[in-house]
């Protein structure tokens, strides 16, 4: 879960800071693969089970998720 958590929160905070959308995509998706086999790496190794690991993804991808709409609302500009 704080592989997901710290990956890809921070591909979101990278993504806000260029403009180009194949870098915004880059970030995310290299935060995705890291998150992915890192997961799989635990299941590989038999420290967790793979509903942990989903549940870890799950958690992770959330967390960003709100990281990401708490930025945006911040920085939106007022009506």
């Amino acid at each position: 879960m704080l592989s997901s958590v710290v990956y890809l929160t921070l591909a979101v905070m990278l993504s806000r800071l260029v403009s180009r959308r194949a870098q915004k995509l880059y970030f995310i998706c290299v935060a995705l693969t890291l998150s992915f086999l890192i997961g799989l790496s635990r299941i590989f190794l038999g420290v967790h089970y793979p509903t942990d690991v989903l549940a870890g993804w799950t958690a992770g991808i959330v967390w960003s998720l709100v990281c990401a709409m708490v930025s945006a609302r911040r920085t939106a500009p007022d009506p």
